[in-house]
């Protein structure tokens, strides 16, 4: 192994098949996928695959002309790019665990019920939690959406209190809008005033309101669900401030920042933006995988981009997002 190969890319996101495919890549100054199979003995459909994944990550990015042919992206910067992507993350991983870590010590400090912090057991009693402290809630609502759902994924009391002047702040998970008929739920809801932002990783459930009363799920799996109700405290505190920092960190969604943009582009990259699947975008969309994929390519050109993450920060450099 040289010298340049002592080390692997897959901290960045790199599986063993894919990096072996970049490299090979480095060495020359553009290949098709064809070539690239031959010299590496690889069916060109794996190969080619694994070009789709790379260009995804800003690696690699295709030339004009009606043969796939593709070129590497400069290293210095694709990667830089990439490892300061995963250091934000791990960064964030880092803010949860004090949150966290104030559940874990007040939960074996609990003597009972009626204190700061109350168990749940079970998913019936966080279900009930929930309807009621949507019916409770008088100015503000916060809430980390992601599935497993305890009840019906459409919510028939939110639409009652924003109607009353509830503002309703809420982060959702990619798969939550990954659900058929989600976004559609999610774009009636933006038009009646919730404020909606989506964020891959979401790592909870959690709906905090007037900042006084907090609903936490402790665990996704819902045959087996606890969860804590958390009141007034510097750990509802904290809960708080975590929720903001997500907050600071997901994508808006919902009407457009300018009036220019066709509504079709902007839904597309807030769908791009928010991690959904390629297949879960074209459902969404209604249209063909292929098409879906044709309009992303036209997307991307036009916003300068060579994969989403770059994407998204174009878009919300000119207010589509």
């Amino acid at each position: 192994m040289t010298a340049d190969e002592d080390f692997s890319l897959a901290p960045v996101g790199l599986g063993p098949f894919d990096e072996e495919v970049y490299r090979a890549l480095l060495t020359c100054a553009d290949a098709t996928p064809a070539a690239l199979a031959e010299q590496l003995g690889q069916p060109e459909g794996r190969v080619d695959r694994a070009f789709a994944r790379l260009r995804a990550l800003g690696l690699v990015t295709r030339m004009s002309g009606r043969r796939r042919r593709y070129t590497a992206v400069d290293p210095e910067a694709a990667l830089d790019a990439l490892v300061r992507e995963r250091a934000g993350e791990l960064d964030h991983v880092r803010s949860s665990a004090v949150a966290l870590s104030s559940i874990f010590h007040a939960v074996r400090r609990q003597e009972g019920g009626g204190s700061t912090v109350e168990l749940l057991d079970g998913p019936e009693e966080q279900g009930r939690w929930f309807v009621r402290l949507q019916h409770q809630v008088r100015s503000e609502m916060m809430v980390f959406d992601r599935p497993p759902y305890v009840l019906a994924a459409v919510n028939p009391v939110e639409p009652v209190r924003l109607g009353s002047g509830v503002r309703w702040r809420a982060v959702y998970a990619p798969e939550a809008l990954e659900i058929p008929g989600a976004m559609d739920e999610v774009n009636d809801l933006t038009s009646r005033g919730e404020q909606a932002r989506v964020l891959a990783g979401l790592p909870m459930k959690l709906a905090i309101a007037d900042r006084r009363i907090a609903l936490l799920t402790l665990s996704m799996d819902v045959d087996h669900a606890q969860g804590l109700i958390v009141r007034e405290s510097t750990l509802l505190d904290a809960l708080v401030e975590l929720f903001e920092t997500y907050w600071a960190r997901a994508t808006p969604l919902g009407p457009a920042a300018v009036a220019d943009v066709p509504d079709d582009d902007r839904q597309l990259v807030q769908l791009l933006a928010a991690g959904l699947t390629d297949n879960a975008i074209a459902r969404q969309l209604g249209l063909s995988t292929r098409t879906m994929r044709r309009r992303t390519r036209r997307l991307f050109d036009e916003l300068e981009a060579t994969n989403r993450f770059q994407a998204g920060i174009q878009a919300a450099r000119r207010g589509w997002l």
